[in-house]
C-alpha cells in the first residue's frame, strides 16, 4: 500500500481517504462509482451523483520544517502521537453525512502542500473532472513500492486533478 495525501492506494486498486480500516475499524473507501463509509456505526453507500462536496476536518497539517522536526524529535523520544482520527463530511442534496476514518500519516500529519493538493483533487473527483479509477490504476502498478517520496506524491496529484 502507499499514501499520496489523503489517499491509501492498496496494490489491488482499492482507493481509502484516511487509512484502511482493519477489522471493525472506520474508514472511507471511494470507487469510480461511489463512496462508501466501513465500520461500525457508518457503513453505507452514496453515489457520486449523489454528492455535492466533500470535506475534511481534523486533519492534522502542518509545514514541511515543522512536520519533519516533529518527527525526528517523535523518532527520538521513542514513540511519538498515533495515528489521529478525522472525519470526512459528505454534502448531499439531503443531508451532511459524517464519517470517521483514521489518518493514514503515522508520524506527525500531513505537509500543508499535499493537504491542499488532496482537496483539489477531492473537489475535481466530485465534480466529474476527475476519477477514482486513476487512483485505482497507479495503485495496482505501483502500491507494492510503497510510499513514494514527497515530491513524488505532490506531483502525483497534480498530475491525478489534471486528468479527466
Amino acid at each position: 500500500m502507499a499514501m499520496v495525501g489523503l489517499f491509501w492506494i492498496a496494490e489491488d486498486g482499492q482507493v481509502y481517504l484516511g487509512a484502511r480500516p482493519e477489522g471493525y475499524g472506520c474508514g472511507v473507501r471511494l470507487t469510480r462509482d461511489w463512496v462508501e463509509g466501513l465500520g461500525t456505526g457508518q457503513s453505507a453507500v452514496w453515489g457520486w451523483s449523489e454528492i455535492r462536496s466533500v470535506a475534511v476536518r481534523y486533519v492534522r497539517v502542518r509545514s514541511g520544517a515543522r512536520l519533519l522536526a516533529s518527527t525526528a524529535v517523535d523518532l527520538v523520544a521513542g514513540g511519538g502521537e498515533a495515528a489521529a482520527a478525522f472525519e470526512v463530511h459528505l454534502v448531499t442534496a439531503e443531508s451532511t453525512v459524517e464519517l470517521n476514518t483514521m489518518s493514514a500519516a503515522a508520524l506527525g500529519g500531513y505537509v500543508r502542500s499535499e493537504y491542499d493538493l488532496s482537496l483539489a483533487l477531492l473537489d475535481r473527483i466530485v465534480s466529474g473532472a476527475a476519477d477514482v479509477d486513476t487512483l485505482a490504476r497507479w495503485g495496482r502498478a505501483h502500491a507494492a513500492e510503497g510510499t513514494p517520496r514527497r515530491e513524488r506524491r505532490e506531483a502525483l496529484l497534480r498530475t491525478w486533478a489534471a486528468e479527466g
